[in-house]
């Protein structure tokens, strides 16, 4: 069997939720081939998903990422990842790239960037970020998450303004 056959098992197995058997079959590709990038990234998104070990996913996504830069599918989850761990250094480098390879999606990225920055409490570049998704958005699905998450930054920054109070004689 050759290492596409048995990714494509792995697929299977991964639909019909068997992922003891894919995490056996991926190591045994990875075991085989170190440098297959597609089972990097079916580690990373059971690692991450799955058994919420977050260090190996961030390993996986980053290795699969790093051996084929130009497969859309991981910079997503990879982006998601690093914004719920709030690794702002290592998320900005990981989204430009994202940004130039054809198939990804922008409107997720951009939605993360904005995400990453509401995190941080900077409302005006989140605002911008979610108003680049808006722009980016292809579905419905899309286009309301993104509107729901600019009025909920709109809301937050409006209720975090400081009130300056002085005092008169």
């Amino acid at each position: 069997m050759t290492i596409e056959e048995k990714y494509l098992q792995i697929i299977e197995e991964i639909g019909w939720g068997e992922k003891p058997k894919a995490l056996q079959l991926l190591n045994e590709i990875i075991a085989d081939d170190p440098y297959y990038a597609k089972a990097h990234y079916q580690l990373g998104m059971i690692n991450y998903y799955d058994i919420r070990d977050y260090q190996a996913a961030g390993y996986h996504f980053k290795t699969c990422a790093e051996l084929a830069p130009d497969f859309p599918d991981v910079y997503y989850h990879y982006l998601h990842l690093l914004v719920f761990l709030g690794m702002e250094k290592h998320f900005k480098p990981v989204k430009v790239k994202a940004l130039t390879v054809p198939g990804v999606n922008l409107a997720s990225i951009y939605h993360l960037d904005a995400l990453m920055a509401e995190k941080r409490k900077d409302w005006d570049a989140a605002l911008e970020g979610y108003r680049r998704a808006l722009t980016e958005a292809t579905c419905k699905a899309e286009k309301d998450s993104v509107e729901e998450s600019i009025e909920r930054v709109k809301f937050k920054k409006k209720h975090s303004k400081k009130y300056v109070y002085e005092l008169s004689n």
